[in-house]
């Protein structure tokens, strides 16, 4: 079962804030019948000092507005006003913590394929929201199969672009993965080699050093950026390069990286358990890391945070 989403207040939607339930598109909003929309998950923290800090606020507008730029949406608001829109959602519904989601989508006007006269419209909504994968998942590690939906290919969909449309491909391979049994799901390329989860990136772990795949067919994660720094600055080898499933199943740690599951450990991949079954060390230097960042607590990486 998916979380339902816990009302709030106040939603920002093309320029204004405006009741939850004024928060309505018309039928024929474009993006409802054919996918052209670009979006971001971001989460906010309750910091260890009682301020809340949006985590690398910047590097996500800044993925929101490439997104929409190789899709040619042009984005009727600044940068800095959807960044102020994105502090503001909090205050203004006393939130302290919680998720936050920019949508930029084509509202109604043309029908058809090639709409050019549709205006781009942005909404930025908040609400409560913890563990994705769950609060378990996160302490012990969750069970995944490799899915029988193979991940984009780089000339069918842009890959670099967090695109409405691309989702699809991954609600299939969560849907495949959840009625057999299973949390997550890992996703292979057109060429079979490991891509990612079907919303996270994916790193494990073998003799200390550290693998994950190249992003040729997966998101360039903003999650998947921090811990390759992490590593780096705990003198772990991190490599990228191509994986394929068999070295998975034989990996000593193996876990999953995003704005919504932040750091979740894998156990057990295609029933073989991963390592010891258990999340391994270095999986649990990342996530007490990680969240020492977040929360305010590493002083070195403070850059990364928007205190509201």
């Amino acid at each position: 079962m998916g979380k339902a989403v816990e009302k709030v207040e106040k939603i920002w939607l093309d320029g204004k804030m405006i009741p939850w339930e004024e928060a309505q598109v018309h039928v024929l909003t474009h993006t409802l019948h054919y996918g052209l929309g670009v979006f971001e998950g971001i989460r906010c923290y309750e910091c260890e000092d009682g301020r809340s800090a949006i985590f690398r606020l910047k590097e996500h507008i800044d993925r929101l507005y490439d997104s929409a730029h190789i899709l040619m949406m042009e984005i009727p608001f600044s940068k800095e006003e959807i960044s102020q829109a994105c502090i503001d959602i909090f205050s203004v519904n006393k939130l302290k913590a919680g998720y936050l989601r920019p949508l930029a989508f084509l509202g109604d006007g043309e029908m058809g394929l090639y709409a050019t006269s549709n205006p781009v419209r942005v909404t930025i909504i908040a609400w409560p929201w913890g563990s994705y994968l769950g609060d378990d998942g996160i302490k012990n590690g969750i069970r995944t199969k490799i899915s029988s939906y193979t991940r984009h290919h780089v000339n069918i969909t842009m890959t670099k672009s967090k695109a409405v449309a691309n989702y699809v491909n991954s609600i299939l391979a969560k849907r495949e993965a959840k009625l057999a049994g299973y949390e997550e799901t890992i996703m292979l390329d057109p060429e079979g080699f490991v891509a990612e989860a079907s919303g996270e990136n994916l790193f494990f772990a073998k003799n200390g050093k550290v693998f994950t795949p190249p992003t040729t067919s997966a998101l360039e994660g903003i999650t998947r950026d921090v811990v390759i720094q992490m590593l780096q600055e705990m003198n772990i080898p991190v490599i990228q390069r191509n994986i394929s499933r068999d070295e998975l199943y034989v990996a000593d740690e193996l876990f999953l990286t995003g704005t919504a599951a932040e750091i979740t450990p894998v156990r057990e991949i295609d029933d073989r358990r991963i390592g010891s079954g258990k999340p391994g060390p270095i999986t649990q230097a990342i996530q007490e890391n990680y969240f020492k960042i977040v929360k305010g607590c590493n002083k070195e990486h403070q850059n990364w945070l928007t205190y509201l």
